[in-house]
């Protein structure tokens, strides 16, 4: 059994980690482009920005201004390690600020660059990093009550994905179960 959320967001490295043919709900789902590599070429996330659109599906890029205007994104992403302030001046209507935090002095780092929403991780434990620590249900609770801007993020697979409904905020974020099983996206609602 999944969960249902008001929102989802997806974090993806390549266009070809979701299949937009999956998603058949409008309005609900969130992609944020977080590619370091550079190897999806502009022309083709144009085409994928264009399908993110006539979905209603929202399309930020991640820490790259030039690139989220020039496909004309619905807004950019900040990673934790982003502290830069500069993004302040791209804080417009139709242009949504998002990032992404670790604990309360990046929240309030967050807040200072104009985040509408925090992505703040890890909830669950992670595969790639066993011994780090998370911040489990109540933790991240405690959170939310400090800052409503929060979402889930970290950890969350399909067979934790009913634990969500002990979190208190209406959306969540997914990142490497994208990857792992993209047809996830059909099967949220």
């Amino acid at each position: 059994m999944f969960i249902i959320k008001n929102k989802y967001y997806f974090i993806i490295e390549n266009i070809k980690d979701i299949d937009l043919k999956n998603i058949k709900k409008r309005n609900k789902f969130f992609i944020i482009y977080r590619n370091n590599k550079k190897i999806d070429r502009i022309s083709d996330l144009f085409k994928f920005r264009q399908k993110c659109k006539s979905k209603s599906i929202k399309f930020y890029v991640a820490n790259d201004i030039k690139l989220a205007i020039s496909i004309n994104s619905d807004g950019i992403y900040l990673s934790s390690y982003n502290k830069d302030l500069k993004f302040l001046c791209f804080k417009k209507k139709n242009f949504e600020i998002i990032g992404s935090a670790h604990n309360f002095r990046e929240i309030s780092a967050k807040i200072r660059q104009g985040c509408s929403l925090i992505l703040l991780s890890k909830l669950f434990l992670v595969d790639y990093d066993k011994n780090s620590a998370y911040l489990g249900v109540i933790k991240f609770n405690n959170y939310f009550k400090i800052s409503t801007k929060l979402i889930p993020l970290g950890g969350i697979k399909s067979n934790n994905l009913n634990r969500l409904n002990n979190v208190s905020c209406d959306s969540f974020a997914l990142m490497s179960e994208v990857k792992k099983k993209p047809a996830i996206a059909s099967r949220l609602f």
